[in-house]
């Protein structure tokens, strides 16, 4: 079969012929239709991410059609078209993942290949709202956001509404965090340092956002929280945030965080976290929460959620694999809104 093999870090992928995979005792064979790329894949290849093992096929997300079943797997799920879980034996324990996580496309061969075998428990039917191509970019970033906003930031779904406030609109985490919040029932705002990614995100539900470039975006954010609420905002609003970036920028959440909310975070792509007034975290009685993955529970809660609320996934751009460097240097670059998707119907 043909697949997409990162051989060495800060090189290029290759398209190679690999051996063709097949389904083992309790697992299955899937027919790849469609694969996503994530900042992981770009972090692997650029040497950045920890326990890089090489070479392997990357890719975290796909969606495609059960071509075989192994041993001890019900023959009916041959020929349905699923999306799979890539967060692999997340263990026991759903406050901490155990020994034996994993993500796929690293060290486990990825879904950048025509196809792949994984165990029948990371399989899930393809919501049927969707193409393959919007199945594909749901799983590791939609997993991520619903972990952060629902599990450890917590979410309330009833009752008065939450404001939301997601940091760095555009990137599919952030996004996928941005349509659950709003389907339910939320009211979001965000930040972007892009004046047209805000534009965006208001088309798919945002109240409201201001540009992190600002130096002064905390007060305008608040500014505007402030003129839709009738009242000042001076001691902050929001109930629930979720960030990606941590650097110093995260000590302006503290600000804007609503007495007792609650920051669930995912990522670190400014640096360190620096400059937090401890005063300010403990007065205000304010929960702060890591948040990485999620389990086999939150990832069928997410996909029922999906189907329920007929969410579509936001797409940049589709993209043919063999544009997979394309794509991955546009990933970089951070100029996308929403996911970048790869097709392999035409290998």
């Amino acid at each position: 079969m043909k697949a997409i093999l990162l051989a060495e870090k800060n090189q290029p992928v290759q398209r190679i012929d690999a051996p063709m995979p097949t389904a083992g005792p309790d697992e299955v064979l899937i027919k790849i239709e469609a694969a996503a790329l994530n900042h992981r894949d770009v972090f692997i290849q650029q040497g950045l991410y920890p326990g890089i093992k090489l070479p392997a096929i990357l890719g975290s997300d796909g969606a495609g059609i059960v071509v075989e079943v192994g041993e001890g797997v019900d023959s009916a799920w041959r020929g349905q078209a699923v999306v799979i879980n890539p967060a692999m034996h997340w263990g026991n324990n759903p406050r901490f993942y155990g020994a034996d996580f994993r993500i796929l496309g690293m060290p486990d061969h990825g879904t950048f290949a025509e196809y792949i075998a994984v165990e029948k428990t990371s399989i899930h039917h393809k919501p049927t709202h969707l193409s393959f191509e919007q199945a594909a970019a749901l799983p590791l970033a939609g997993l991520t956001a619903w972990r952060a906003l629902m599990t450890r930031a917590a979410l309330h779904t009833s009752g008065t509404p939450e404001k939301v406030l997601i940091t760095g609109i555009g990137g599919g985490a952030a996004l996928f965090a941005l349509q659950f919040a709003v389907s339910a029932g939320a009211e979001v705002w965000v930040t972007s340092g892009s004046d047209e990614k805000l534009a965006k995100a208001k088309t798919l539900g945002a109240t409201g956002g201001a540009n992190y470039r600002d130096p002064d975006w905390a007060k305008t954010l608040m500014a505007q929280l402030g003129e839709s609420q009738g009242r000042s905002m001076r001691n902050g609003y929001f109930d629930v945030i979720i960030d990606s970036a941590g650097g110093p920028g995260f000590a302006r959440l503290i600000d804007v965080a609503a007495p007792g909310g609650r920051i669930a975070f995912f990522g670190g792509t400014t640096g360190n976290i620096t400059d937090i007034i401890p005063p300010k975290v403990f007065f205000k009685q304010l929960s702060i929460f890591g948040s990485t993955m999620g389990t086999e529970r939150e990832f069928a809660d997410m996909l029922s959620f999906v189907d329920t609320h007929k969410i579509e996934p936001v797409i940049d751009k589709v993209l043919p694999i063999d544009a997979i460097e394309e794509a991955m240097k546009k990933m970089d670059s951070g100029k996308q809104f929403g996911k970048l998707i790869l097709t392999l119907n035409g290998w």
